[in-house]
């Protein structure tokens, strides 16, 4: 297979080389280049053949004698170097069969592919895996690899995931722990399908991979407003999300003793939605699933008051504008108490944006569209204000919501100046103190 090179990095290995966009490339020492991953661990050789066919099919070879993990320079049309995988799962709970029309086109595609997870930490269910695909992450050392879990029982796994291959998720784990691949697991519960006696058995399950597992992370169904046809789920109750909760600690208590690690942790939302305190940010070690919600408040609230005693107290605030989720509110509203009391001019409102688009059972600030903070903002954001929102509400670029209204119409429909701000507790403070 050829893989088309769409540009040569000047000055680099493969530019110096005589290698030009347009050329095909085959193979590096003698390997077949399919993908990303082929090319990546390819590359990485103190000397590197690559065959390389001109627009005419001409084919030569071009020696490369370079350090052990310099690039060569090349680079393809897609990250990918080849389509992206779709999913192949009918997944009870997955959210974007839930979705309404008019969001970005992208938001609409199921991918389940492995590359995404190597180069983005998107999560795979391995039901989208060949035995050679899994063979080639061994060989590669593709590690970590993030895993949707969701339930260890097969038949429960096959049930909630429309597909028979969801049966095989505890033989594809321990194929890849005795690879020596690290895992990142994750399990979306669904009152009444995987939480309760299932949840226990599936963390047990899990216990004998241990030593190879970096993480666990509990997340609560999410479900929109746009589920006609689709399976009968339900939101968590306060007294559930407290059994969750509890069965995580317990089990996160069991793992630390055992293995020195806690391995297992709830979403922040199970926390707010049993009405508990959020644990102190020891407790989530290292912090390895930010991404699906755990432990971001207790690491925000943390970075927060330091930067609150680390700053000077003469800074005079400007008056602050924050929109977030329903679910986040209090807490942000908390956070901004205490520059209150530091600063007496502090003039800062938070509103908490109902979400209008998914439906009003989405409260994460995440999932809060453009359209939804214009429309509830119209006349409170006053002209001049500064705004300030999470950067979880935009694209990886940073510059459009999920219903594709960009950050520049925002900013033009209110009047406001937009300041998109990280996740962490220092930025959040100087975007509030206007500090740049």
């Amino acid at each position: 297979m050829a893989v088309t090179i769409f540009e040569v990095q000047p000055n680099s290995l493969a530019h110096r080389a005589g290698i030009r966009a347009g050329e095909s490339l085959l193979s590096i020492n003698g390997h077949e280049i399919r993908d990303v991953l082929d090319y990546r661990f390819r590359e990485t050789e103190r000397v590197v053949v690559l065959s390389i066919a001109d627009p005419s099919g001409n084919v030569r070879s071009v020696e490369i004698k370079k350090g052990e993990y310099q690039p060569l320079g090349l680079d393809f049309e897609s990250y990918l170097m080849d389509s992206q995988r779709s999913c192949r799962n009918k997944c009870v709970f997955c959210f974007i069969d839930q979705l309404p029309k008019g969001l970005r086109d992208t938001l609409y595609f199921k991918d389940d592919d492995e590359r995404l997870s190597f180069l983005f930490g998107n999560y795979i269910t391995l039901t989208n895996l060949s035995d050679a695909e899994l063979d080639r992450i061994i060989e590669m050392h593709i590690s970590p690899i993030n895993v949707s879990v969701h339930t260890t029982d097969p038949a429960l796994r096959v049930r909630m995931m429309a597909n028979p291959a969801a049966a095989e998720i505890m033989p594809r784990l321990r194929r890849l722990a005795e690879g020596n691949i690290a895992l990142n697991c994750q399990m979306v519960l669904c009152p009444g399908w995987n939480d309760g006696e299932a949840l226990e058995r599936s963390l047990a399950d899990l216990e004998p991979l241990a030593e190879h597992i970096q993480s666990i992370a509990l997340v609560p169904v999410g479900l929109t407003a746009h589920r006609e046809g689709l399976a009968d789920l339900r939101l968590f109750t306060a007294e559930e999300a407290a059994r969750v909760v509890d069965t995580a600690q317990r089990h996160a208590e069991d793992y630390l003793r055992r293995f020195g690690k806690r391995l297992v942790w709830a979403a922040d939302e199970f926390y707010i939605t049993a009405g508990r305190e959020f644990p102190a940010a020891e407790y989530y070690d290292d912090y390895p699933q930010l991404e699906n919600g755990v432990g971001l408040s207790a690491l925000l609230h943390e970075q927060f008051e330091d930067a609150v005693a680390d700053t000077d107290a003469d800074s005079l605030p400007h008056r602050a504008v924050i929109a977030t989720g329903v679910s986040a509110a209090p807490f942000i509203e908390k956070l901004m108490d205490t520059v209150s009391e530091k600063w007496s001019g502090a003039d800062i409102h938070v509103h908490a944006i109902i979400n209008r688009t998914f439906g009003e059972t989405i409260t994460v600030a995440g999932l809060v569209t453009g359209g939804d903070i214009a429309e509830q903002l119209a006349g409170k954001a006053l002209p001049g204000d500064r705004l300030l929102i999470p950067c979880s509400m935009l694209r990886r670029e940073g510059d459009m919501f999920l219903d594709s209204m960009t950050t520049e119409q925002l900013e033009q429909q209110l009047g406001v100046k937009l300041v998109v701000v990280d996740n962490d507790g220092y930025a959040l403070l100087d975007a509030v103190l206007g500090i740049d």
